[in-house]
């Protein structure tokens, strides 16, 4: 018995050690771009490599922030050239003028939270159809929304933006938040979480005279919460990082991402290296902020998910 527990003991210092190693390995990179960001361009172009920075300075972040100005907000109504007299969007600006790295962020996180909100709510009334409702062509549609997950974006990317061009979305930040909303996975994953709705429990909510929208919203949403919190993070992080599809839908400086910025930032100071890490610590700042704010839902549901396959 003794040895039993002295070999799994032995199994845990030896897993929890891999873990540690495995940590560290992941983190590095963040950590040399931080560390990077307020680095002398000396010390980062040091054929030593400086481990930690022997003087912390801020050069990075105000050549950064110094650079051309920018309305911090600036919203183009869908839709809007179809209406208006010169036939182009509609567009309010907002805000005081600010440094583009600004308004790239700003635009960042507006296309990534509209993103995370849509695709969460299409997903998840598509995926309570698919589990719990019974009409004809709903095996056909799982399937067809199954074999769309193998679809490589690549793909449907020139009728993609014939569509949104014939709408007069191109070069507009809802080219690149609405073809995310309808995203498969998102579906295939909500609907995995509502069969695990108990069947009793909505019909009771229906003898009591709850209609579609209340049982919806009283009764599946607190169930499939966990799905969604994964589901928020999956899709903030896709939207975040898709640099493919930013760069085909997006072309005005006052329009571009942060990862398009920086982009531009290394094309336009190809070796200054400290510039370029501080764009990328700017943009890792809210990917952190939303892992550590739903990381307890996307926790539950990645292992709700595991028991369940």
């Amino acid at each position: 018995m003794e040895s039993g527990v002295k070999r799994m003991s032995a199994y845990k210092i030896i897993a929890l050690v891999i873990l540690v190693i495995l940590a560290i390995l992941f983190a590095f990179p963040l950590y040399w771009i931080v560390t990077g960001a307020f680095k002398t361009q000396a010390s980062i172009n040091s054929t030593t490599p400086e481990w930690f920075p022997s003087v912390w300075v801020l050069d990075n972040f105000r050549k950064l922030f110094s650079r051309q100005m920018a309305p911090l907000w600036e919203f183009a109504v869908p839709f809007s050239s179809h209406f208006s007299s010169t036939g182009e969007d509609i567009i309010f600006s907002a805000g005081p003028m600010v440094p583009a790295a600004i308004r790239w962020l700003v635009n960042t996180v507006f296309m990534a939270v509209a993103a995370m909100v849509l695709t969460c709510i299409t997903a998840a009334m598509a995926g309570y159809a698919l589990a719990k409702k019974r009409f004809k062509g709903r095996a056909l549609l799982f399937s067809l929304i199954v074999c769309a997950m193998a679809l490589p974006k690549q793909v449907i990317l020139i009728p993609l933006l014939r569509e949104m061009s014939s709408l007069s979305l191109y070069n507009t930040i809802w080219a690149v938040i609405l073809p995310t909303v309808g995203w498969p996975f998102g579906v295939f994953l909500m609907k995995q979480f509502s069969e695990g709705i108990p069947g009793e429990l909505m019909e009771s909510a229906r003898i009591d005279g709850a209609g579609e929208i209340k049982t919806f919203t009283n009764i599946v949403i607190p169930m499939v919460k966990p799905g969604i919190g994964a589901l928020a993070i999956f899709t903030f992080i896709n939207s975040w990082n898709d640099y493919f599809m930013q760069l085909i839908m997006l072309s005005s400086t006052s329009k571009l991402t942060i990862s398009l910025g920086i982009a531009k930032l290394q094309a336009e100071n190809s070796t200054d290296f400290g510039l370029i890490m501080a764009g990328a610590t700017l943009a890792a700042i809210p990917i952190i902020v939303i892992f550590i704010a739903f990381q307890k839902y996307f926790t539950q549901g990645i292992t709700m998910g595991a028991v369940k396959g």
